[in-house]
């Protein structure tokens, strides 16, 4: 059987549940900025370094189901790999759930693909979500944060609230052609902030949800484990 199985924990009504779940399909939504101008102008930055424009915007990236991890370490070939935060949504027994993730991507291969430069990399979770129904009515207050640790100091790299971005209600509505629930086993995530400096490869990366209506936050840390390249 396809996919892979992850140990998760899942809120609801104050009550932590966790269970093995499945996850079949992977979506990275792309390009999901809510201000066009900026994403336009971040598409011709990419352009200028060689990195092919997409084809529409948003758009949905497909990448195999065994790449995410809830590991603390990944491995990636070289050292041009880079983390990125991003709301995640999971259907999983008929409901929606929200948590966070990093889309780590090879910078390098980005310039001859992006859907491969994604598939080259893991891409790790927090073990934790919440019922997507919980947040829907603050939704745009909901905020995204990463560090990246950078000469043995931690340095902010990515902040900002959902409002820079498209919600994720109408990701799934755009992905599935009106539908309001993706499919259960699946897993999307909700596309990237600009970052604090640019983009760059990243050795350890830190990144959080915060909820600052309900008062919690849930999060994730890993290191990356360089594989030398010969040849």
């Amino acid at each position: 059987m396809s996919g892979c199985v992850l140990s998760l924990t899942f809120h609801d009504n104050a009550t932590a549940t966790r269970r093995d779940v499945r996850i079949e399909h992977v979506v990275l939504a792309g390009w999901t900025g809510r201000d066009q101008a900026a994403v336009q102008k971040h598409i011709d930055e990419l352009k200028e370094i060689g990195v092919k424009p997409p084809a529409t915007t948003p758009i949905f990236y497909r990448v195999s189901a065994a790449r995410v991890t809830t590991d603390d370490t990944i491995e990636a070939i070289g050292d041009g790999s880079g983390g990125e935060v991003e709301f995640i949504l999971l259907a999983d027994n008929g409901r929606m759930w929200i948590g966070t993730g990093s889309d780590h991507t090879d910078r390098q291969a980005e310039k001859f693909g992006i859907t491969l430069s994604k598939q080259m990399c893991d891409k790790p979770i927090s073990t934790t979500f919440w019922p997507l129904a919980d947040v829907a009515d603050h939704w745009d207050k909901l905020i995204l944060r990463a560090h990246v640790t950078e000469g043995g100091k931690r340095v902010l790299y990515m902040e900002g609230t959902f409002a820079q971005m498209i919600d994720g209600r109408d990701l799934i509505a755009r992905y599935t052609g009106g539908g309001h629930k993706l499919a259960d086993g699946t897993m999307m995530f909700g596309g990237a902030l600009p970052t604090h400096g640019p983009v760059r490869a990243t050795d350890r990366f830190d990144f959080e949800l915060e909820d600052p209506v309900l008062k919690r936050k849930i999060g994730h840390g890993y290191s990356v484990v360089k594989l030398p390249v010969h040849g």
